[in-house]
């Protein structure tokens, strides 16, 4: 670049932060290290030529950063990045992107790499953890989870390569990207074109073929048992409204089988049981949408003559699950909403049997209604000293009814009790298992939508894998006011669960000390919270839980504060 004007150049590392901003990235959560001189310096000096820049958010560990970008997603629909310190760094956000890969999430994941050279060039390593970090295959650690992986090699390379990874990122079905940054590749200048535009390249967005979507809507207005299950919620508020309106109309069951979102209201007259079994078995059309495990196999099939209709993104989850055997009669891929908008469209065209259609409603009325008794009979009987996950379930949704809200779930209240209406009401963790997820993305939700009213519900276990602390420094720093309700029973409750259910008539089912499951004694987790100047309480007997949750939600909107319960619950199985 002999010769070129320094006007026209600046150093990589803020010209990386100048190009994020026009990708339409708002935020960057980091975690900073060693590799970060260059990019410290560089957004300096993109600072002082008043280059416009995305908002770098220190975030002291790499779990929650990852967290944090996955939340903000959910709620705006828009991409973020992430910027870790080299291999170690990686390694902490790894589980991270696990999830973000599980749950179709798209955002771009950046690391530092060790400098290459050992010395004679800017940038060359000087400490021994320069030796210490070097790998044979940094990318490994997140290979498998990102869609695109990618090492800077040149400068003048800036903008082209993140023009590719955003666009791999946010074409379907979406899911994370991730750059290597050498340290010596980003000391030096880079030139400024291309660094203030978009990408050139438009993400890929796929629609159902044309006589699938024809044969599955014909397959719908026809069949006598129909059955929606639906895992990953509508995709929009208008698909929300759209599917809400076919399967009321039609009279069709919906369940929410395992659901991350909820897909229609949970208070409609076509809302069944979360664990449909008998539906499954005698349904003669099944419509799957965009769920990674619709039935479970040993318990419930359906029968070899009903068809089965399988849509979404990736509909046979062939990038994330190498063994997945769910038949899928008509497959329906593309973008959820505009793929249910199109076949809710093409259903209500069909003719139907009125009489068939009232019969079917007088049935599925009935046994959804059943379904909400029983829900709020057990969740009321769980109102004791300890309570039940179900009966804190209950209460918070009576809390939020009416208000503006999201409850971010992992291990936490339980869906069925809580009786949520709206699009973005609900996020369950991914089907992943990477613990620690619940609370970080409620931050990043709450940083996408400061006036939403946002809940995380963790289990003592699942509070403690968020790295506390972390999150409640964060909070404080940029002001967010979630509401954080760690359900407490001292275990591993879905450990000992998953080891009850698998051996029903098993030793674990008659003992009262099942090893490695036991979370006792509990940590004072209201006053980790109370660290960060907090709100914080600790609640035992389930009769003040609704004035507790009334505090915590005046202390949310009124003082713009962060808030914990500490909820004493009965030992359960998992939910």
């Amino acid at each position: 670049m002999q010769g070129t004007d320094n006007a026209a150049l600046m150093t990589a590392g803020g010209a990386l932060f100048g190009k994020l901003k026009a990708l339409g990235v708002s935020y960057v959560f980091a975690n900073s290290g060693t590799d970060f001189p260059p990019i410290i310096e560089g957004l300096i000096e993109a600072r002082s030529r008043g280059v416009d820049l995305p908002r770098a958010v220190t975030v002291p560990h790499e779990h929650v950063a990852v967290g944090m970008a996955h939340g903000y997603y959910q709620i705006s629909g828009h991409a973020q990045a992430v910027l870790l310190h080299t291999n170690v760094g990686l390694s902490n956000g790894a589980t991270g992107a696990i999830n973000a890969a599980c749950d179709q999430v798209p955002m771009f994941l950046m690391s530092g790499r060790t400098p290459v050279m050992e010395g004679g060039r800017f940038g060359a390593r000087t400490v021994p953890i320069g030796w210490g970090q070097e790998m044979h295959d940094q990318t490994a650690l997140v290979r498998e989870a990102c869609k695109w992986t990618y090492e800077l090699r040149f400068p003048d390379h800036l903008a082209a390569v993140l023009d590719r990874g955003w666009t791999i990122a946010n074409s379907f079905p979406k899911g994370p990207v991730y750059l290597s940054l050498p340290r010596e590749v980003l000391c030096e200048p880079c030139p400024l074109d291309g660094l203030d535009a978009g990408s050139n390249m438009a993400p890929v967005a796929a629609a159902p073929d044309r006589a699938a979507l024809a044969t599955a809507a014909t397959l719908l207005a026809r069949a006598e048992r129909p059955l929606v299950i639906a895992q990953r919620g509508a995709g929009s508020e208008e698909a929300f409204m759209a599917l809400a309106g076919l399967v009321e109309d039609w009279a069709i069951p919906l369940s929410h089988y395992w659901a991350n979102q909820i897909a229609i209201p949970m208070t409609s007259p076509s809302h069944v049981d979360w664990s449909p079994d008998a539906l499954v078995r005698e349904a003669d059309v099944i419509l799957v949408i965009n769920a990674l495990a619709p039935w479970w196999p040993d318990r419930a099939a359906p029968s070899p003559t009903a068809k089965i209709i399988q849509l979404g993104p990736d509909p046979l989850f062939a990038r994330s699950s190498p063994m997945r055997t769910f038949r899928s009669d008509v497959t329906l891929a593309g973008d959820t909403a505009a793929a249910l908008l199109e076949l809710v469209a093409a259903t209500h065209a069909q003719a139907r049997n009125e009489e068939d259609v009232a019969e079917r409603r007088a049935r599925i009325s009935a046994l959804a209604e059943d379904n909400r008794n029983a829900v709020r009979d057990a969740a009321r009987a769980g109102n004791g000293s300890p309570m039940s996950k179900e009966w804190v379930s209950h209460c918070l949704g009576q809390a939020v009814n009416g208000r503006k809200s999201s409850v971010f779930h992992e291990l936490g209240c339980p869906l069925p009790p809580l009786e949520l209406e709206h699009h973005l009401s609900y996020f369950q963790e991914p089907h992943s298992g990477g613990l620690g997820w619940g609370l970080p993305a409620a931050m990043g939700a709450q940083l996408a939508d400061p006036e939403r009213l946002v809940f995380a519900t963790v289990g003592d276990g699942s509070y403690m894998f968020a790295n506390p602390v972390a999150c409640h420094q964060v909070c404080e720093a940029l002001g967010l006011p979630v509401i954080t309700l760690v359900l407490n029973n001292e275990e591993w409750g879905a450990v000992r669960s998953s080891v009850t259910g698998l051996y029903k008539d098993g030793l674990a089912a008659r003992s009262n000390d099942v090893p490695l499951t036991s979370l006792s004694p509990s940590p004072d987790f209201a006053a980790i919270a109370e660290a960060s100047r907090a709100y914080a309480e600790t609640v035992v007997d389930g009769a003040e839980l609704p004035g507790a949750l009334e505090r915590a939600i005046a202390v949310a909107t009124k003082e713009r504060r962060q808030v914990l319960l500490n909820i004493s619950i009965r030992k359960s199985g998992l939910h």
